[in-house]
């Protein structure tokens, strides 16, 4: 499996380390289908604004989502889900499963063979 450089080892652990706590995931998911603002998010997920502002805080740190203010009022923030630490963590998990898929059929070859030589 190739290895990823110390910077994208960084980003992946923020990401990771962001999508491990459940509402965090949720607000991902909701993000997912479309911007939306930090109260709706709030009554969505179930929190209160400060809990709410906590992750909000977390998943931009990550860079997996983006602030905005409308022009018309700038109290007002809008999350859109940024996708670059998503593609990110996919494109680590498809190497990482192609490491484990050729270690396991290595496995079974061995095992196999083992089988073969015992007949």
């Amino acid at each position: 499996m190739a290895r990823t450089s110390g910077r994208q080892s960084a980003a992946l652990d923020r990401t990771l380390s962001a999508l491990a706590d459940p509402h965090r995931r949720r607000v991902v998911e909701l993000l997912g289908e479309r911007s939306r603002p930090a109260g709706e998010l709030a009554k969505l997920v179930g929190l209160s604004a400060p809990a709410m502002s906590r992750h909000l805080r977390t998943l931009r740190t990550s860079g997996l989502v983006r602030e905005s203010h409308p022009d018309f009022d700038a109290r007002v923030r809008i999350y859109e889900l940024q996708p670059a630490p998503m593609r990110e963590l996919k494109a680590w998990l498809e190497q990482s499963e192609r490491m484990w898929t050729e270690q396991l059929m290595a496995f079974k070859r061995y095992v196999e063979g083992i089988k073969d030589e015992e007949a």
